[in-house]
């Protein structure tokens, strides 16, 4: 089934008018009834998490949705396996669409098709760092001995070699994190979902685990869904890259083309503290060029005096 998926020219995702409200019989919404949604927005016991949101994911790449807390980005991405079931919508994961999928159906394609990373590592605090990595393929039914080779083969691309029988309590938190992506990979699923997966750790771990994971991309090519509030790493991760604001998407775009002309001013906001990083830079670079010049200058200067006098 995954290699046939893997084969198509369809777009890995493909999201068309999706809605999610949180309410009572949410399932019976008319998202038309342009009434009806405004009495739920101004209603305390509802909540209009995502709303009329389309977008399409290419194959093998990183698309990165960012946002404030509250804009809706981690149902978006829980909707996309139906963790949460949209109110109205149409997802299509390699041309299947998943919000029609029998139950029977709809674990099958999360088993074969998609891989998650969570921010809080999920791991099982009584299992080994293998047993954990483990886990998905003997749910799968892969057989032990080639389950254990994966597993190893995993733990090897994240670096974890030698961690096979510790247990997470022992493990820092970007090593855990480790675990989980190598829990993930090992399923060999076409597509990873990560919701802020780095968001818990601290600076200079997250950057490691950034790098790592645009290394693990250069080997893997897989097509990565990644949430995110973190501008700098939309931008370093991200081929493309969309925004998001009450549960919509107000831009989307390579993250060049957001950095440098931004729809409006809540993007604007998000990248202004880059865009004065990057002038700075600029004017740095343009000073050390100008002194770089005016010394070779001088220094060719000295050179014709000293020719003169010769």
């Amino acid at each position: 089934m995954a290699g046939v998926l893997e084969k198509t020219k369809e777009p890995a995702i493909r999201i068309e008018d999706l809605w999610k409200v949180y309410a009572k019989n949410d399932q019976d919404i008319d998202v038309e009834n342009e009434d009806l949604i405004t009495e739920l927005d101004k209603s305390e016991e509802s909540v209009v998490a995502v709303r009329d949101l389309s977008l399409t994911v290419d194959p093998g790449k990183v698309f990165v949705v960012m946002g404030l807390s509250g804009s809706g980005k981690s149902t978006l991405i829980r909707c996309i396996i139906r963790l949460i079931n949209p109110t109205a919508g149409k997802i299509d994961i390699f041309g299947q669409d998943i919000t029609k999928m029998d139950k029977k159906s709809l674990t099958r394609f999360r088993r074969e098709q998609v891989a998650m990373v969570f921010q809080h590592y999920g791991l099982l605090p009584h299992r080994t760092v293998l047993q954990n990595v483990l886990f998905g393929l003997k749910v799968k039914g892969v057989n032990t001995l080639d389950s254990k080779e994966r597993a190893e083969v995993a733990l090897e691309r994240v670096g974890l070699t030698g961690w096979e029988n510790y247990y997470p309590s022992s493990l820092s938190g970007g090593m855990r994190q480790r675990v989980g992506i190598a829990r993930a990979i090992v399923m060999d699923s076409p597509i990873l979902l990560m919701d802020e997966p780095f968001s818990g750790l601290d600076p200079l771990i997250r950057r490691e685990m950034q790098d790592e994971l645009i290394r693990l991309q250069e080997e893997m090519h897989k097509t990565i869904f990644f949430i995110t509030h973190d501008l700098d790493e939309a931008m370093r991760l991200g081929d493309k890259m969309a925004v998001m604001k009450n549960g919509n998407i107000v831009q989307q775009g390579s993250p060049e083309e957001i950095l440098s002309d931004p729809a409006d001013e809540y993007v604007a906001r998000f990248v202004q503290d880059i865009r004065k990083r990057i002038e700075l830079a600029d004017k740095r670079d343009s000073k050390i060029e100008s002194l770089d010049i005016g010394n070779k200058k001088d220094k060719s200067e000295q050179e014709g005096k000293i020719t003169n006098v010769s």
